[in-house]
């Protein structure tokens, strides 16, 4: 609810009002799994995912060949910064029932549909 909204930050605010509400979509322990995992993909923790960081999470899964444009298209499904709050709005739906690597892996694998390291721009 508001709470979990406040600690979100500045960026919460902006990243549109409707959104706040995707956390009564999930239980309790569901969100603190999709939280790890945000935490895993936000290396330089600044509570929010950019294309370092999505460089940098491709590079401990053992990709490290991935291009700016591929991490670029990846960037845009968001409508804005990605912090938690929309990390959650992209994945959530999609991620609910996976513990948080696995979340991560299924976050890349729905990016980059053949495994190919590689991500579509559908």
């Amino acid at each position: 609810g508001q709470q979990k909204d406040q600690e979100e930050g500045r960026g919460a605010l902006r990243a549109q009002r409707a959104s706040s509400n995707v956390f009564s979509n999930f239980e309790q322990t569901q969100i603190q799994e999709f939280k790890e995992a945000f935490t895993l993909m936000d290396q330089n923790r600044d509570g929010f995912i950019d294309k370092e960081d999505l460089k940098d999470t491709y590079a401990s899964l053992g990709k490290i060949n991935v291009k700016d444009d591929e991490l670029d298209a990846m960037l845009k499904e968001a409508s804005g910064p990605i912090n938690f709050t929309m990390f959650l709005n992209l994945f959530g739906e999609k991620l609910s029932g996976t513990d948080a690597e696995e979340t991560i892996l299924n976050a890349f694998k729905m990016l980059d549909p053949d495994g190919k390291g590689s991500i579509n721009k559908e």
